[in-house]
């Protein structure tokens, strides 16, 4: 098992570690039992999470002696509101939690931003772990402390940052995940080689068939390496102000595509179609070359993600909610561009007009 560790010092250590191995659950129970974080453990995850891991998980921390409840929501974007904040948060109530409790996040990316945005505000704060089910929530939104949930007209509108405890990944799950959420999760993968290691998209092109097959050796080689892009990445700019933003790559244009399909395009779908329009906004800018640019969209369409936007969605409702995107400063809608792979860069402002124009060729 790789053991990987986040480096957040302040006045208090916000320090965690990233535990990555299959079939790790017993390592999960020994580590909480250890370290006491809540003298009671609620377990929130979601009604299809629940149904295929919830009561394994629950039966192998209880045989550790842990004092372990299930909350689940309905599956699905829908239920990614504050709402479901406050249900969950009197559902806590209800069941007797305290400022000694503590959450275990066990679900996808929704599960896990829900999960820390109720432990961040639930009596002013309580511990949480991840355990993150999916690739994308392994690779990506389990580490690095951002929470959040939709509001009608923006993604991610509302939430905080609240570093877990600890996050354990066992990649037994990803035998249960339908094919498209594994893709989904490849995106966030390529995002990394794109913006910080070149060599990752060769491994990841030479490795098609270990993927394809879900190769264990091989997935917990990539997943290893993304986790510790993003640590990186995370240990020098926590709450986003500065390099951390480049993480964002593909998210300006992938969000509101997201968006504007009432979630019908998956996050890992969306964010392939903006990582391609973002690699052409950079080739029309005179940033990038059009040979990086072709080298870069065929990665993303040899993993299996989209390059195109599709037709029927409605151009300028697309930037209608790149307008309101929550990284933007007053007027201007930043971008993160390319110069190559592995040197991206915030743009200070792409003119809408070219964002039209790009969106256009891409739904051609």
């Amino acid at each position: 098992m790789n053991r990987i560790k986040v480096h957040l010092e302040r006045k208090f250590s916000a320090s965690y570690d990233i535990h990555i191995g299959r079939n790790i659950l017993d390592r999960l129970a020994l580590i909480l039992s250890k370290n006491s974080w809540g003298s009671r453990y609620f377990m929130v995850t979601d009604s299809h999470v629940s149904r295929l891991h919830g009561d394994r998980v629950a039966r192998v921390l209880g045989e550790m002696g842990l004092d372990v409840g299930k909350i689940e929501f309905p599956a699905g974007e829908a239920s990614k509101n504050i709402h479901t904040c406050v249900s969950l948060a009197e559902e806590l109530v209800e069941r007797g939690a305290d400022r000694t409790s503590a959450l275990i996040a066990l679900g996808g990316g929704v599960v896990g931003d829900m999960t820390g945005l109720v432990a961040s505000i639930f009596m002013r704060g309580i511990p949480y772990v991840q355990v993150p089910t999916t690739l994308l929530a392994q690779v990506d939104s389990g580490i690095g402390g951002k929470t959040g949930v939709d509001i009608p007209s923006a993604k991610n509108m509302v939430g905080t940052f609240c570093q877990p405890k600890a996050v354990f990944i066992d990649l037994y799950f990803l035998e249960t995940l339908p094919p498209r959420e594994f893709v989904n999760g490849l995106a966030e993968i390529v995002k990394y080689g794109i913006i910080e290691d070149p060599d990752l998209l060769e491994d990841l092109l030479s490795g098609i068939e270990a993927l394809r097959e879900r190769d264990m050796k091989f997935l917990e080689m990539i997943v290893s390496r993304s986790c510790r892009i993003k640590k990186g990445i995370v240990e020098i700019d926590e709450t986003e102000r500065g390099l951390r933003r480049i993480l964002n790559f593909g998210h300006t244009v992938g969000h509101a595509v997201e968006a504007e399909s009432s979630f019908a395009i998956s996050h890992g779908e969306a964010v392939a179609m903006g990582m391609a329009a973002a690699t052409i906004l950079s080739e029309r800018l005179k940033y990038l070359s059009s040979e990086d640019r072709d080298h870069i969209l065929s990665v993303i369409r040899h993993m299996g993600l989209p390059d195109r936007i599709p037709a029927v969605l409605d151009t300028e409702g697309i930037l209608s909610r790149l307008k309101r995107d929550k990284k933007k400063e007053g007027e201007s809608i930043h971008f993160v561009l390319l110069k190559k792979p592995g040197m991206p860069f915030v743009n200070g402002g792409v003119p809408l007009e070219l964002v039209r124009e790009t969106i256009e060729a891409m739904k051609a």
